[in-house]
C-alpha cells in the first residue's frame, strides 16, 4: 500500500465513499485500522441489541461482499484518482478483510445472548481485529504476492487473504473465552 494523495481528483463522492467507507479512509493516522473497525462496530452492536447469532453471519458476509465489489468496481478509477497503487484511503479492503476474519467465529456458541455473550464477543473482536491487522501488514507467505494483481483485485484480494491468515487465533480466542465466560 502506497500513500498519494489523502483526497481524491476526479472520483465521484459515491466511489469515494465506497472506497473509504464512509470517509473513514480519509482518517490518519492508520487509515487501515480505521477501516478495519466496520466489521467489529456492527458484531458488538449486533450482541449488544440481543440480535440473534445468525445476523452476525449475514451481516459480516455483506461486509465482505461489499467491500470486495466497491475495491473491484472502483480500484482503477480510485488509484489513478488518489495517486497511488492501492492508496492508503482506500479501505474498503481492510473492511472486507477483517469481516472474512469475523467470519470464521462460531457465533452460535459465542453470542447466544447470555450475560457473557459481550464479554466473550469482545474478547474475539479484539483478536480478530489485532491478528488481522498483523497479517495485513505484515503480508506472510503468499499474501503479498496477491497485490500484484491488477487494480481493484490487488488492492483487496490480500486482505481477504491476510483475514484467512488470522482464523486460527481468532477461533482459539473464541475457545478461550468460552472456557473462561462460560454460557450461563
Amino acid at each position: 500500500m502506497t500513500s498519494g494523495q489523502r483526497m481524491p481528483k476526479g472520483m465521484s463522492p459515491v466511489g469515494v465513499l465506497a472506497v473509504t467507507v464512509g470517509g473513514l479512509g480519509l482518517l490518519r493516522p492508520a487509515s487501515g485500522s480505521w477501516g478495519s473497525l466496520p466489521p467489529v462496530a456492527v458484531v458488538l452492536l449486533i450482541v449488544w441489541c440481543g440480535a440473534p447469532w445468525w445476523v452476525l453471519d449475514i451481516s459480516l458476509a455483506f461486509l465482505a461482499i461489499t467491500g470486495t465489489i466497491a475495491c473491484v468496481k472502483y480500484g482503477a478509477i480510485a488509484e489513478q484518482a488518489f495517486g497511488a497503487k492501492d492508496p492508503s484511503s482506500v479501505v474498503a479492503d481492510e473492511t472486507a478483510g477483517c469481516a472474512v476474519t469475523l467470519l470464521a467465529v462460531p457465533w452460535w456458541m459465542v453470542a447466544t445472548g447470555d450475560p457473557n455473550a459481550l464479554i466473550r464477543t469482545s474478547i474475539v473482536c479484539a483478536t480478530g481485529f489485532f491478528f488481522f491487522r498483523l497479517f495485513d501488514v505484515w503480508k506472510p507467505g503468499y499474501v503479498g504476492d496477491l497485490q500484484s494483481q491488477p487494480h481493484g483485485w490487488g488492492i483487496v484480494l490480500d486482505d481477504l487473504a491476510a483475514g484467512a491468515w488470522a482464523w486460527p487465533p481468532v477461533i482459539l480466542s473464541a475457545a478461550f473465552a468460552l472456557r473462561n465466560w462460560p454460557q450461563n
